[in-house]
């Protein structure tokens, strides 16, 4: 049953992402303040390090299906989220060998993933000439805004989803049980 429940998690974040600037207040958005919501790219960085083993790759297949699903319903172009998103999650993934994945750890790494995933898109878009925002504003009034709403929502699915990735993963690739 634990199999259904990540898919389900990422199709709710996925789809919250959508909703999500319905809920930042007007006053905010008034300064110009643009907020991009990566929940869903949390929720698959949480997979990459408490659900996924060393030798298992869902994170990255559920990074690549996700970033897919971005391309295609909210962008004209495929394939940036796609491989955005992929990237970073395997290079997180990779890291997970060599970092002890506590609060702190993870919150390091869910930083540094949003901000690589983030700017990456950005650069893509401005080399191709969609974005025209100068990077003193895209730091100010992109990123800083971003990083703020994202980690926020990290505190709330890390608190919640830790443990219970931790239990699925016992659940799934318990070979003593099999």
């Amino acid at each position: 049953m634990s199999r259904i429940y990540i898919p389900l998690l990422l199709l709710f974040l996925f789809v919250m992402e959508g909703i999500a600037y319905d809920f930042i207040p007007s006053a905010m958005l008034d300064k110009g303040w643009l907020f991009i919501a990566h929940w869903a790219f949390i929720f698959i960085v949480l997979m990459a390090l408490f659900y996924d083993l060393e030798y298992t790759y869902y994170s990255i297949l559920a990074a690549v299906i996700i970033g897919l699903m971005t391309d295609v319903i909210y962008t004209d172009i495929i394939g940036v989220y796609m491989f955005a998103y992929g990237l970073v999650v395997y290079l997180i993934h990779g890291m997970r060998k060599v970092l002890h994945a506590n609060f702190f750890v993870t919150l390091l790494l869910v930083i540094l993933g949003v901000t690589l995933v983030d700017g990456g898109i950005s650069f893509v878009y401005y080399f191709i000439g969609i974005n025209n925002m100068l990077i003193s504003d895209y730091l100010l009034q992109r990123l800083l805004p971003t990083l703020v709403l994202n980690v926020i929502v990290f505190c709330i699915l890390y608190l919640i989803f830790k443990n219970r990735l931790s239990k699925w993963s016992v659940q799934r690739f318990d070979t003593k049980s099999s």
